[in-house]
């Protein structure tokens, strides 16, 4: 009989993919600090490798901390989080326009949505958070530019959290951004990038408004958009309204 796989993790991985659940979870407000005490008791470990945990997750940018202060959760409103999509609406839309002039369709990019695809019916909807990320960063790597990079990298803390408030509030469905992600690429092979600098912004919109009303805003027309994509036809179901 073949061993099983198992996976060695240390208790600092242990008690940081815990925090980081729960962050991605939208448990803490935005606010809520975490001192080496409190973690400590909460997990049952020594104090340092309660520091270490917490540590982690500072590198990650899912917490932030000031010189000498407790690491806290990033606060986002509703401006923030318009903003924050804003921002990746100008960076990716430009970014698809010129790997459309080129049809490059990046192999990362295909095989993050193909994960997508394949775990979203088996795994909770935050599951899909980590390869959804990978999908739109993979676009932007494949611009080669360090520059461009790096400007879109000064963006994944707050995307990851607005990307996990998405799919932690269940705001969109995983079909449909599985759907969207599909267009987009073939759009990309089509040479089309107003075309798929088009369908981009009806993804990122309807995420953000639909966003910016879960914390309290009011949304924009764009939270019930009409999908970029047909859907109910095929393997992807007609999407819910978004909440009021």
């Amino acid at each position: 009989m073949a061993n099983p796989r198992v996976e060695a993790v240390s208790i600092v991985d242990a008690v940081a993919r815990d925090l980081r659940e729960r962050l991605f979870a939208a448990e803490f407000p935005g606010g809520t600090g975490f001192t080496e005490a409190e973690v400590s008791g909460t997990y049952g470990v020594a104090r340092p490798t309660a520091k270490a945990a917490i540590e982690k997750i500072v590198g990650e940018g899912l917490l932030v901390r000031g010189a000498h202060r407790t690491a806290r959760v990033p606060e986002l409103g509703p401006e923030d989080v318009r903003d924050v999509y804003h921002t990746r609406a100008v960076l990716e839309s430009e970014v698809l326009r010129r790997l459309a002039a080129g049809r490059i369709v990046p192999e990362d990019a295909r095989a993050a949505n193909a994960e997508i695809g394949r775990i979203m019916n088996s795994v909770p909807a935050l599951g899909i958070v980590e390869p959804d990320m990978r999908f739109h960063a993979s676009l932007i790597a494949a611009l080669g530019s360090p520059r461009t990079s790096k400007m879109y990298g000064s963006l994944v803390r707050e995307v990851k959290m607005c990307m996990a408030q998405v799919q932690g509030r269940g705001l969109l469905e995983p079909e449909l951004i599985c759907a969207e992600h599909d267009r987009i690429l073939e759009l990309l092979a089509a040479g089309d990038g107003e075309g798929a600098a088009g369908l981009l912004n009806d993804h990122l919109s309807r995420a953000r408004e639909r966003l910016v009303a879960a914390l309290g805003g009011e949304a924009g027309p764009e939270a019930a958009a009409a999908p970029g994509v047909e859907l109910g036809a095929g393997p992807y179901p007609a999407p819910t309204p978004p909440p009021r």
